[in-house]
């Protein structure tokens, strides 16, 4: 069942009628009501319950829902403490078992449209027999649980079938989008020294088919000792001393996952900082299957019959969610290219033929469908039950053009979290209402509050969101840190012994959530995360730049605007050559998402008195922040430098002068 819509102008508040909803939220509600005695109302309380009692909520998540894995008696959390908290100790399990169940054999569980018009559907039965052969692969060629095998490729279905495979056997994944360079691949893949290389040849982006060929060579030679896969999406030949995909998949075999440690590592996720090497967050198999089936099923009410599309790639968070409808039963549908190639109504023409009923998108996404003037209404998307928003703050203007061409009854529901969690903090219900410009609640299990520089809670204030009670899908680890030192730094070292995420939000005083952007340095382009070394390294490796800073700010108008600023070395000439060769530098070392949308030559870059660039206060600045409010001249090494930020926000319609 859809959520409640309220649109922009309404005055009646919606009546959240729990337990009467015929969602799956509903059911959980009635559920908890017969099993466990609860009478819970409405969201609000099932929500404030389900962050109190965390034992008791995540063991009826994992009964109601018949997550897979046994826990008669078992122990649900040692402690309540967010850093180092276990959850359900001694049990095993493993990820790939929610393939063995959930739907019909003859159901799809995952649908690959590619941009040049072909589909590939796969069944449940012919799924589940590609991940079993792959795995009998993997195991033959000596990956043992807990060896690494990567994957360097497009969003298709043979990226999920290796993931599954290698999970089926306990072996630890990790990928990155084919559109990466391969020192970027490298970057991140290269940590793990992995047993197995899965890639393709290549492929098809707007309208260009990309030969990878050199790309996977690079990488592999980079690797070191690696067994190679090649997956042939462009008809490449398998060069010797590489296996085909085809005869690693051969074969009538059926899958039976080896049971793993709850929180025995699944996949390595990558996220970038500031500076350094992508840290890799490694993540549990238990953890993800329990954040899974909340999410999938309680949020989004997914299952047998749903179909989600998310046009994505394996770089990014929203792939692993993807890829993972299959195990409560729901279709995965994945769009290998550009998803506005050759126009911006491309996607919604592929929601409409393939039935889609979840269509995964991001706030740029839509605002482009509103600016091309799209008609919607012309396009039979009568199976679309809900569009969900992801990557950065959804404009109300969105929200009602989506309302005006679809109804009422598809919901626009903008949800935020992050590969730190694999899933939300905030996000939508079937019952409570969506609002313009905010998310309805904070998410079942999320104890998610905005916290001021003093670490006290605010309501209606903008503040730091933190989570005080441990989630089972956070790290159980960051890759190559043996002490934490590393993990306690990123989440726990503003307010000791709380996760800080690096959000501005608001809490309202209706319990709905306003995300304002990034409170730290991290690139967020249209739902991607990205490092800003990915960007400056390779434009200050130039010989004729001397420094460079990138941020990404989001605007009122719903865009994201990521320029990049650099100061020239002596003598160079800031023209049309040398900022097509900056872009270049960056698409060919990085990727083509990656390039800015404007490049700026500037007197100089303001760093902290220790040398650390101020990008953080920067972003502000351009974002419409008073200068003074936001950093300390005395902080600064050159004050000076802060100027041309000023008057470029003052020109650009925000700011204001020093």
């Amino acid at each position: 069942m859809s959520p409640l819509k309220e649109t922009a102008g309404s005055v009646d508040e919606p009546v959240d009628r729990l337990t009467a909803s015929a969602s799956r939220l509903g059911s959980f509600a009635r559920w908890l009501g017969s099993e466990r005695g609860l009478r819970l109302s409405d969201y609000e309380q099932l929500r404030r319950w389900s962050v109190a009692d965390l034992p008791g909520f995540w063991s009826a998540v994992h009964q109601f829902l018949q997550v897979p894995f046994n826990a008669a008696g078992a122990e649900v959390l040692t402690s309540t403490e967010v850093a180092g908290a276990r959850w359900f100790p001694g049990v095993r399990t493993n990820y790939a078992n929610g393939l063995l169940g959930g739907a019909s054999d003859d159901e799809p569980a995952m649908i690959t449209i590619a941009e040049a018009g072909t589909t590939e559907t796969l069944t449940r039965r012919e799924f589940r027999r590609r991940v079993a052969a792959l795995a009998r692969s993997l195991r033959g060629l000596g990956v043992q649980p807990g060896d690494r095998v990567v994957g360097y490729l497009p969003n298709i279905s043979e990226a999920a079938i290796a993931f599954y495979a290698s999970a089926a056997i306990g072996a630890v994944w990790a990928s990155v989008g084919e559109d990466y360079a391969p020192e970027a691949a490298v970057a991140r893949l290269a940590q793990l020294s992995p047993a197995v290389l899965i890639a393709a040849d290549g492929y098809r982006f707007g309208g260009v088919d990309r030969d990878r060929r050199e790309a996977v060579r690079e990488v592999a030679e980079a690797l070191g000792d690696v067994r190679t896969v090649l997956v042939p999406r462009l008809g490449a030949a398998v060069p010797a001393g590489t296996l085909s995909w085809a005869e690693v998949t051969a074969g009538d075999v059926e899958l039976d996952p080896v049971p793993v440690a709850f929180d025995h590592p699944l996949w390595v996720l990558f996220t970038s900082g500031t500076t350094g090497i992508p840290k890799g967050i490694v993540h549990g198999h238990g953890g993800i299957q329990l954040e899974m089936h909340k999410m999938l099923q309680l949020h989004w009410e997914l299952g047998p019959g749903r179909r989600l599309l998310w046009a994505t790639s394996p770089s990014w968070v929203v792939w692993n969610i993807l890829i993972s409808a299959p195990i409560v039963g729901a279709t995965a549908v994945l769009y290998e290219g550009s998803p506005t190639f050759p126009d911006a109504a491309r996607l919604w023409h592929e929601v409409a033929e393939h039935r889609v009923t979840d269509f995964g998108t991001s706030p740029g996404f839509l605002v482009a469908g509103r600016r091309a003037g799209l008609e919607l209404g012309r396009l039979d998307l009568s199976a679309l039950r809900q569009i969900i928003s992801t990557g950065s703050p959804l404009p109300p203007a969105v929200t009602s053009w989506c309302a005006e061409h679809l109804g009422d009854q598809v919901p626009v529901v903008s949800v935020s979290g992050g590969t730190d969690v694999v899933g939300a903090f905030a996000g939508g219900a079937a019952t409570v209402p969506v609002r313009p410009g905010e998310l309805s609640a904070a998410c079942l299990g999320v104890a998610l509050e905005a916290w001021d520089e003093q670490g006290r809670s605010v309501v209606g204030a903008v503040g730091e969101l933190v989570v005080t009670r441990p989630m089972p899908s956070m790290p159980i680890r960051f890759w190559a840190d043996p002490d934490g030192e590393r993990y306690r730094e990123a989440y726990f070292s503003t307010f000791p012994g709380v996760w800080r995420h690096g959000d501005w939000i608001t809490v309202t005083e209706r319990g709905s959530v306003i995300i304002h952007g990034r409170s730290d340095s991290t690139l967020n382009r249209n739902g991607v995360r990205m490092g800003s070394a990915d960007i400056c390294h390779p434009v200050e490796a130039m010989p004729e730049i001397d420094e460079a800073l990138v941020i990404g700010a989001e605007l009122e108008s719903g865009e994201y605007w990521m320029p990049l600023f650099v100061t020239l070395g002596e003598g160079v000439q800031f023209d049309r050559s040398l900022q097509e060769r900056i872009q270049e530098a960056i698409r060919r070392r990085a990727s083509p998402r990656h390039v800015p949308d404007e490049i700026y030559a500037v007197p100089g870059i303001p760093h902290t008195r220790t040398g650390k660039k101020l990008e953080v206060p920067i972003k502000r600045i351009l974002q419409g922040a008073d200068p003074d409010t936001v950093v300390a001249t005395s902080a600064i090494d050159d004050p000076r430098r802060l100027d041309f930020f000023i008057e470029l926000a003052r020109q650009r319609g925000g700011g204001r002068r020093r």
